[in-house]
């Protein structure tokens, strides 16, 4: 399928350049017709960075299943939430009536997420707009170093759309993941943290599951939670749950399990570090917006990372399980040295300041890539 649709589409015309300063958006769809909850959060910081640029903007999404109004639930700028059936063969002609629902409105701009999503490129053909960015990067923003990340790459198309309607270079922090949660949320997460810990020592929290290959052994988790306890004895350690309530290190710690992403979210926010694998709920503790250490072994690691203040990934392939622990020693304790120095084809990579250039963290492990507030 995706052979058939990669070429689908074309982005926004060159021909459009004489329209300088005249855009203006009030109505943009959003299309990521998937149901998984990290690629779902993946979307935020786009809707996000159309918010800041367009406040009176509307956004409406074009999503699959139920998961998308939870998330943003606090996004005053979301109108309409299209949703597809979870399962369309279940519901075929549900599935078939929804498709037509993205002809209704006549958007000022449409925008697909993953260039990849073979629904994607359709439903962004499919709908009604002048302009249209498919997910393929542009000519002339090669400069976007970073550029592959999935949640990057449409804010830097989106971006390179603004900088050929306006004649204008946007040069500014990239938007993270953000569930939005309010106060009485985190406070509310901050009272379940204390009913399962009962006293007030740091946590760090962790999710031993993920999906596929993604997923470590439990003899992995049950060896890193060992040496991870004997480390951090001054820490609380609690295990967050899947979905399905299994654990990877037999539940030897304490375990939260809620089928609330929302209060999930809201207990992750209120953890000193989180550890998880690639999977949705590595990415709810990064909307949660606190620090995450990243495990990958199958995985696009610059495409998937989190990337939020602080944030870790690491490519656990070619490192020991001591190793790792004394990684997430350091990003506690935030002592990986964060010199910072302009490079060409390094691994480890942030943003310095608001001109758009490359730089390198050093640091002693070649598998590992960090982020760190965005200073100008």
């Amino acid at each position: 399928m995706r052979r058939l649709t990669k070429n689908v589409g074309h982005s926004f015309m060159m021909a459009h350049q004489n329209r300088i300063n005249t855009i203006q958006l009030k109505r943009v769809l959003i299309c990521r017709p998937n149901g998984r909850l990290g690629n779902l959060l993946l979307i935020t910081p786009l809707v996000q960075e159309i918010g800041l640029d367009f406040p009176d903007c509307k956004i409406d999404l074009f999503v699959k299943g139920k998961v998308a109004p939870i998330i943003f639930r606090n996004y005053e700028n979301i109108d309409t939430i299209i949703e597809l059936p979870s399962k369309p063969f279940k519901q075929l002609f549900k599935y078939i009536i929804t498709w037509f629902k993205i002809r209704k409105k006549r958007y000022d701009l449409v925008v697909n997420i993953d260039q990849n999503s073979s629904s994607g490129r359709l439903s962004t053909r499919f709908a009604r707009s002048e302009f249209k960015i498919f997910g393929d990067l542009e000519s002339g923003s090669e400069h976007y170093y970073d550029r592959q990340h999935i949640a990057k790459n449409p804010v830097y198309n989106y971006r390179h759309f603004l900088n050929i309607m306006s004649n204008s270079d946007i040069l500014k922090p990239m938007p993270v993941l953000d569930l939005k949660l309010n106060e009485s949320e985190i406070s509310n997460g901050k009272i379940l943290l204390q009913q399962l810990v009962k006293n007030n020592k740091k946590t760090i929290g962790i999710f031993t599951y993920a999906t596929g290959e993604k997923c470590y052994a439990a003899d992995w988790w049950e060896s890193f939670y060992a040496k991870l306890k004997l480390q951090y004895d001054d820490y609380n350690i609690i295990e967050v749950l899947p979905a399905h309530n299994a654990s990877q290190i037999a539940f030897q710690a304490p375990s939260f399990y809620s089928n609330d992403i929302r209060e999930m979210g809201s207990l992750i926010a209120n953890v000193n570090l989180f550890i998880a694998a690639d999977s949705g709920i590595m990415h709810l503790a990064s909307a949660s917006k606190i620090p995450v250490v990243g495990l990958f072994s199958v995985t696009d690691v610059l495409k998937y990372r989190p990337y939020n203040d602080y944030s870790l990934a690491i490519n656990t392939n070619n490192l020991s399980i001591e190793t790792c622990v004394e990684i997430v020693e350091k990003t506690l304790t935030k002592t990986i040295d964060t010199t910072v120095r302009p490079f060409e084809n390094a691994k480890t990579e942030t943003q310095k300041s608001a001109t758009v250039k490359k730089w390198k963290f050093v640091n002693p492990y070649g598998n590992v890539w960090q982020s760190r507030p965005f200073t100008a």
